[in-house]
């Protein structure tokens, strides 16, 4: 993949030597740093937000801001700076994410584009060598059907069209059809996010595997507890005295006006940074009245914007999971465990 120009610089955490004091896990800015003890990294709409949301909970676990992103900054945003909150640039402001954390509780922090980035392990290692590292793995075509819809709600795609955006991707690996505000272009890379073998290895390869723990979507939906139970022992967590409440996520509706949606995002943005340098934002601060709707409004709106999710296209599901079937063997073998049967790909014919 080529490197785009407006790619942020790697983080500088060449300085991230010293172990910490309070943390079990080595390495550290500074010898009273805390750094994360576990990341969740990966993949999105596997999971990993419904498990975050469970960690929370947990009486001995401490998690900071959603996503920071820090150890992936070729994956954030382009626009991030209108975003409600500070992502950190610095290794001092990422580690003070977590200043926080009282004694004894496991520091942890959840970033899903880690697990695609090529950098991302060997830079979390330069500053968390002891950390472990949870991985979550979805069917290919089911995971990128369900990425790309929450790529368009995030304002990253433009194609609302699921089988149109996967044929745009040779044209957007060479730089074309990419859309004008697109907030990472790689993500619209729609096959390099489906690599599990190589994204594995690269875990593995700066932690090995007795600190990696791969999940499999398929069982965190059939044993939602059970794998919980699993993470907290691979953690070294108590089992709280109630049993963990299972969280669910919401599923996203479809697009109705792509148009509409981008002006609702650009409201929002108004309301969160109202004394933001955008000139865009100042403008529409401008002529948004104190309250924008009422209950009545909203639910005219999301009337004219949003609609039932696009049902599935059989066809080209089938289609991708032909041209990833390779790809499934091989994570297979990798894991020592028949994905190939768990996700129906013996039955391609």
């Amino acid at each position: 993949m080529s490197a785009s120009s407006d790619r942020t610089p790697a983080p500088d955490v060449g300085a991230a030597r010293t172990p910490s004091t309070t943390s079990g896990t080595e390495g550290a800015g500074a010898s009273s740093a805390r750094v994360p003890d576990f990341f969740v990294v990966g993949h999105p709409k596997s999971g990993t937000t419904a498990l975050t949301q469970m960690l929370r909970r947990h009486p001995q676990v401490f998690m900071p801001m959603k996503e920071p992103r820090f150890f992936a900054p070729e994956l954030r945003s382009r626009h991030r700076h209108l975003g409600p909150g500070k992502a950190p640039e610095t290794l001092d402001s990422y580690l003070a994410l977590f200043a926080s954390a009282r004694p004894g509780e496991r520091v942890g922090e959840a970033t899903p584009s880690y697990l695609r980035s090529h950098e991302a392990a060997a830079r979390i290692a330069e500053v968390a060598p002891g950390a472990r590292i949870v991985a979550i793995l979805r069917e290919p075509a089911s995971f990128l059907r369900s990425f790309h819809l929450q790529s368009v709600h995030n304002h990253v795609e433009t194609q609302k069209s699921f089988r149109r955006a996967i044929e745009l991707e040779p044209a957007r690996r060479r730089g074309r059809r990419i859309p004008r505000l697109s907030q990472s272009p790689q993500t619209l890379l729609y096959s390099d996010h489906v690599r599990y073998t190589d994204q594995l290895r690269r875990f593995h390869e700066h932690f090995g595997r007795e600190q990696v723990l791969v999940l499999i979507y398929d069982d965190y939906r059939a044993d939602n507890r059970g794998t919980l139970r699993r993470l907290m022992r691979f953690l070294d967590l108590q089992e709280p005295a109630e049993e963990p409440a299972t969280v669910e996520t919401p599923p996203l509706p479809g697009l109705r006006s792509l148009t509409l949606h981008q002006i609702e995002r650009g409201v929002k943005l108004a309301r969160l940074n109202p004394r933001s340098r955008s000139p865009a934002l100042r403008a529409v601060n401008t002529v948004l009245p104190p309250k924008l709707h009422s209950r009545r409004f909203e639910q005219a709106w999301n009337k004219v914007v949003y609609k039932p999710a696009p049902p599935v296209d059989e066809e080209l599901m089938t289609e991708l999971r032909r041209r990833f079937k390779g790809e499934v063997e091989a994570v297979s073998e990798y894991l020592g465990r028949d994905l190939v049967s768990l996700w129906g790909y013996d039955r391609l014919g």
